[in-house]
């Protein structure tokens, strides 16, 4: 692999670098570490239950009242 000097690009193959790399960082810092995983049974039963009860309209909880329950503040 030929190293190749900053100097020595064009103003086109430094836009190209910056834009790769800037690309490529954003890409390691929004992935999704779950991505691949399976759910576990149960967890996509409640799930399902979760997203019925929403459709249906019954009463749900809001984020803020789970943390106050559980003693987590945004």
């Amino acid at each position: 692999m030929v190293a190749t000097r900053v100097a020595d690009m064009s103003i086109d193959e430094l836009r190209a670098l910056i834009q790769e790399t800037v690309t490529q960082t954003l890409m390691e810092l929004f992935r999704d570490p779950d991505e691949g995983l399976e759910l576990r049974e149960d967890f996509q039963d409640r799930l399902q239950q979760s997203l019925l009860a929403v459709k249906t309209g019954e009463k749900t909880l809001t984020a803020d009242s789970v943390a106050a329950k559980l003693g987590l503040s945004w």
